[in-house]
Parts: C-alpha cells; structure tokens; sequence
C-alpha cells in the first residue's frame, strides 16, 4: 500500500484558521495520508507535522517583506526538499498569496497536484498572476462572489466557489442569531483596534478620541475587543473608558449586543457585517507602506472585506489621514440620529449571509479524491 502525504502551507493566522474549517473533515476523508508543512499552534495540535511555524512567516507591509526575502528562498527550497524526499504528489496552499503563488510553480514542475484554497485576489492587483495559476494549479477555491467567473474568464479551468470561512466557522450561531433593529440606551459601541501592534498604536487613540465626542451627544457603553498578541501596555492608558472587555475568542459574543464599531480594515469587518453591527472601517499604515501601495499597486477600490463580498460600499471607510474623530463621529452620528439610513443599512447588512455562500460541494472529500488520484487510485474527482 502506497504512503499518502500531502503538503499544506498555511503561513499566515488567516491560512490557519481558513485550513481548521476543513482540516479534520480531509483527515476522515483520507485515511493514511500524513500532512506537514507549515501552520500554527492549532494545525500543530490537529495532526499537521510543522516543518516552520507560520510565526516564522510573519510579515506585515513591504519593508518587512522585503527584510524577509532570504528567509523566504530558504524556506522554500526546503519545503519543495522534503516534498521530493517524501514523494509528496499532492499539495494544499492557503492563503499566504506571494510566496504560494511562487511555491505552486515550483511544486507544479516537480509533478504535484496544487490545490490553491482562497484565490490571490488578482483582480485588486498583480493580475498578471492569474497565468501562473492557469498553469500550476490543479484547483483553485474562490470565497468572493464575483472571483469564480473571473477567474475562468482568464484562464483558469478549475475554479470552485466554496463558502466563507467565516459562514463555515460561525454558520450554527448565525443560522440562530436575529439581531434587533432598535438600538440600546445607552447605545453599545464596539472597538475593534486591530489584532496587531501597529494597527492599535494608530488606531485606537483615534477611537477613544471619538467616543469621547459621541458622549456629548448620546450616552455610550463602551466595549472592546482585546488582542492577545498585542502588549496589554497599549490598552492600558485606556482602561478607565472600556465599561465590557473581550478577547478574540469571544468576539461573536461582543459583537451580538454591539449596536456601533469601530473597527481595523481585516477579516474582521465581515464578521461585522454577518452579525449586522454598522461599522467604520479605519486604515492607517506608515508612510513607507503607503508610499509603496500608492506607487505599486493599481487597485483602488474597497479595502474591506464587508464592501469587497457585496461590492459596494456598505460601510464607510477611512484611510490614512482621513482616519480622524471628526469623520468618523460624522457617520456614526448620522446612523444615530437619521433613521432612514441606519435602516437602509440593516437591510443591505442582512444580506451578507447569501453573498458568503459558495457552491454544494463537500471541499474535504473533493481533496481526498485528488490526493487519491495523484497516488493512482482510480479516481476521477468531477462535482
């Protein structure tokens, strides 16, 4: 009998969280396969065999990308290595779009199957690497409404729309969930400064500057959401304004009696917009990044998620200098006191939860069967 491995590279949190939606589900569905690769703690304690741990990945913006550059070559020609040395035939790569967009070229040449799991979003920028995925990818998987029919229509002949992570993580409690309409008194203001130490440098004194000028106007109870791998030291000049304090593990619960937020650009404003808290979105990066951002990327639409998955703008964003007090009371105070556009919003919010939703397929089995396949079992995975 033939030794089933498979390789699965999830170098970001994203990629990790994306790759436990379905990770136990393909470990039932291939029975005798090994995986290894590189993950976090919680892939680590499922069962994937680590050859980096995606800490050892970690980057944010392109200076620090670019410091990184000789990490990156190492790591990959050893990845592709240990793929030769364990007849590996088949790889999943999760998110983490430059250096696996890179890495499937590589793995393509040395004849396995790549399945690509939450297309690089090609249409924002870079388009040009929608060829390289028409020719080392096996499959790629799509989370955005739109990304399946563009992503054919250039090429690629494989594409499977699959749902959300955040519906496969969250479905069971919002199926249940109904938010109110009428809003509390006092009202219940979320914070939501970010998981990293940059975003929560920058951001949340902005936030506290905001809520103390909402509180001329209506009475707030004030809550925020806690980063663990951000130093408690930030938050602390803060404490006496936070009245409810959570952690990202208990985000879902902050944000079912979350009336407002405030909130980083990230994943986290579509989890926002499935649990119908009107949001403003703040971005604020440093000058070198944005310097880059200006000068090498094309795209100039929405940056968060919630507007990207409905494409329109469903919740205001505010970038770089615009991220100011004064805009964004401007828009929480206009959903307050105007009751015509705090309505129009909950409707549009309402609809998040079709637009999340990918095609019938059972993803795990479907890469069970490539796995299979590539190994000679007769198997030909049509769905």
């Amino acid at each position: 009998m033939t030794n089933k491995s498979c390789l699965i590279i999830a170098g970001e949190k994203s990629g990790e969280e994306h790759t436990l939606s379905f990770f136990n589900d393909l470990k039932k569905a291939s029975p005798g396969t090994t995986f290894f690769g590189v993950g976090g703690d919680d892939l680590k304690k499922e069962g994937l065999e680590l050859l980096y741990h995606l800490n050892d990945f970690s980057s944010w913006g392109y200076s620090e990308v670019i410091a990184k550059i000789p990490f990156y070559k190492k790591a990959m020609d050893h990845i592709v290595e240990e793929v030769k040395n364990r007849n590996c035939k088949t790889a999943i790569l999760v998110d983490f779009q430059s250096f696996n967009l890179k890495l499937a070229g590589k793995l393509k040449d040395s004849g396995v199957e790549v399945l690509y799991y939450v297309a690089p979003q090609a249409w924002a920028w870079k388009e040009y690497r929608v060829k390289k995925l028409a020719r080392a990818v096996n499959t790629l998987f799509t989370i955005i409404p739109f990304e399946k029919k563009w992503f054919n229509d250039r090429g690629v002949k494989k594409v499977i729309s699959v749902d959300h992570p955040l519906w496969t993580t969250y479905k069971d409690d919002l199926i249940k969930f109904q938010k109110k309409i009428e809003l509390n008194s006092p009202v219940n203001m979320l914070l939501l400064p970010g998981s990293r130490k940059f975003e929560v440098e920058k951001l949340l004194p902005v936030f506290i500057e905001s809520v103390k000028e909402l509180r001329k106007d209506f009475p707030l109870k004030v809550s925020i959401v806690k980063s663990s791998s951000v130093p408690a030291a930030l938050y602390d000049a803060y404490q006496n304004y936070f009245d409810v304090e959570y952690t990202n593990e208990n985000l879902t619960d902050a944000l079912k009696v979350a009336d407002f937020s405030m909130a980083a650009s990230g994943t986290v404003t579509l989890t926002c917009a499935l649990y119908e808290v009107p949001t403003v979105v703040c971005y604020k990066t440093s000058l070198l990044n944005q310097y880059i951002y200006e000068t090498v990327v094309k795209y100039r639409g929405f940056i968060s998620l919630a507007n990207i998955v409905q494409n329109r703008s469903v919740f205001p964003e505010l970038l770089q200098d615009q991220v100011i007090a004064y805009n964004i009371v401007s828009y929480l105070k206009n959903w307050y006191y105007n009751k015509q556009a705090y309505l129009e919003l909950k409707t549009q919010l309402k609809e998040t939860k079709s637009q999340v939703r990918g095609e019938p397929v059972d993803i795990p089995k479907y890469m069970a069967e490539v796995i299979d396949h590539s190994y000679g079992k007769k198997i030909d995975p049509t769905h």
